[in-house]
């Protein structure tokens, strides 16, 4: 079932930036942590500087551009913010976890989907577009209507420690 939808920028028009960007992980992180957009930018666009470049990852300029949320400077931001990752998704396990009513738990979530990060705050999306993909449904041998699943797939989560 689809989750509510409360559709937000993060602050990231009240810090000044205009026009499309890639810059979902510091919406999510900025909503989730109800800290500033254009602070959690400059900290993210620091480490976006930084990190070494390798020839799967071109330099990045800023935050604006994505960030490589599995470098260790990210994962050591976040856990200096007080958060840890949960994953939902392994090698051979498939999908177990959608970003589906009823199926993350309770609390300010920064959520890992396909290309995309998103918070999910006590069961409801806080996004600038609805991220969802739809459920599938059919009727079983008795009439009844159930869902067959679906809807996106949850990589994992950042949650507050």
């Amino acid at each position: 079932m689809d989750m509510e939808l409360h559709v937000t920028d993060g602050g990231r028009a009240a810090a000044g930036i205009r026009g499309a960007g890639g810059d979902c992980v510091t919406r999510a992180v900025a909503i989730a942590t109800q800290q500033p957009y254009d602070v959690v930018y400059a900290a993210l666009s620091h480490g976006s500087r930084s990190e070494r470049v390798t020839r799967g990852a071109r330099a990045k300029t800023g935050a604006s551009n994505g960030v490589h949320t599995k470098r260790k400077w990210f994962k050591d931001y976040m856990a200096a913010l007080g958060w840890t990752w949960t994953p939902t998704m392994g090698i051979g396990t498939g999908c177990t976890v959608h970003l589906s009513d009823g199926e993350l738990p309770m609390g300010r979530l920064i959520v890992s989907v396909s290309k995309h990060y998103t918070t999910v705050i006590d069961g409801v999306i806080h996004d600038t577009h609805d991220p969802q993909r739809g459920d599938t449904f059919t009727y079983d041998s008795s009439g009844s209507y159930v869902r067959l699943g679906g809807g996106r797939c949850v990589y994992g989560y950042w949650s507050q420690a």
